[in-house]
């Protein structure tokens, strides 16, 4: 059964061959085709994309769309070799490594990328898909944006599905979805992270997690098993939840109102390693010595985490080997491979923020 983009595609191809439309006349407009298909804005620019791409009109920026001289031989013509990366985040942290290793494998293969930064915000992220979309790229890598969360651009990810466009997803995957996943092992990590504290002594922990992102889900989940299989009442641990879009500051405040009580915990599990050095430089603007006063372990081995002191207990993310692995299976599927999803062990890494208890073993 044809997509509703082939539909289109079909019928306006038929009319340029048929000489309804000349050489270099101007089309009707995506509002007009949209009307006399019945269809989505989507599916008319899919549908243009495809006949552009095969050169039956040409587009000219604020002017519209016009015939090309199909006839013409255009085999000299390079296909497309470009692939869109879709990020929550690009500037800093964990992400450039990623691209990187993507860049690394794709490039020689002749292949571009362009990188597309949703800051995760469902709308940014709906944007960029069809921003994606409208350069008909060969493949998509993308990081789903506030994974834990209803998404309201799934029609976007069915569409994209439905007309066979390369696409893999990293950190998080949909259940409604089947695009192969590159996933970390977020929960069991982070057990293992707690349990190393247990270790040191520390029973009373406070869990600092980002919730609206399957990571920190999967991270809390973790720390909550670990109480579980120790046999440490859960109710001897604190959790604060917050959001991508919530203030530092409040999260702050929320972790200083829980030390100045009598019982305070006495080590702080963080969501990734960006807010653990957000939270140590912190106490330690306010005197509080890491590890000496409170323990404190990250997430993700952020390569700046590894030069401040303390050096950051945490778990090693494999960055650029997701990347390269990543490029690798972009570039099988746009050559007609399977893509299969990968889930990477995140093994613990010892720093110096933190430490035996005091008065512990």
């Amino acid at each position: 059964m044809k997509v509703k983009y082939e539909i289109v595609k079909q019928a306006l191809r038929k009319e340029i061959i048929d000489g309804k439309y000349q050489i270099n006349q101007k089309l009707p407009t995506e509002s007009e085709l949209m009307k006399r298909f019945n269809v989505s804005r989507y599916t008319i620019r899919r549908a243009v994309g495809d006949l552009e791409n095969e050169h039956y009109i040409y587009r000219i920026q604020g002017g519209g769309m016009f015939v090309q001289d199909w006839q013409r031989d255009w085999s000299a013509d390079d296909t497309n070799k470009l692939i869109g990366v879709i990020s929550t985040h690009m500037a800093d942290y964990i992400f450039p490594p990623i691209i990187s290793g993507i860049d690394s494998v794709v490039t020689e293969q002749g292949y571009s990328m362009i990188v597309g930064n949703t800051l995760n915000n469902h709308h940014r992220e709906r944007q960029t898909l069809l921003n994606m979309l409208d350069l008909k790229i060969a493949g998509l890598i993308i990081e789903p944006t506030q994974s834990a969360l209803p998404n309201p651009n799934l029609d976007l990810y069915r569409q994209i599905n439905d007309y066979h466009i390369p696409t893999i997803l990293f950190h998080a995957t949909y259940p409604e979805l089947a695009f192969p996943t590159l996933l970390t092992q977020d929960q069991q990590a982070e057990e293992e992270l707690i349990h190393y504290l247990f270790d040191l002594g520390h029973q009373k922990i406070l869990g600092v997690f980002q919730i609206d992102d399957r990571q920190g889900v999967n991270r809390e989940a973790g720390m909550i098993k670990a109480y579980q299989d120790a046999g440490i009442p859960v109710t001897d641990s604190e959790v604060i939840m917050y959001q991508s879009n919530n203030d530092h500051a409040a999260i702050l405040q929320k972790v200083d109102n829980l030390l100045k009580s009598p019982d305070h915990p006495t080590a702080i599990a963080c969501y990734n390693d960006q807010l653990a050095t957000h939270i140590i430089g912190h106490l330690q603007h306010q005197g509080v010595r890491v590890p000496e006063d409170i323990s404190v372990v990250g997430f993700d081995n952020y390569d700046l985490a590894q030069t401040m002191t303390p050096t950051l207990t945490t778990s090693s993310h494999p960055k650029r080997q997701l990347g390269k692995d990543t490029g690798k299976m972009i570039l099988d599927m746009i050559n007609g491979k399977d893509g299969h999803s990968i889930t990477y062990p995140v093994p613990l890494v010892k720093g110096t923020s933190t430490q035996q208890i005091k008065g512990g073993d």
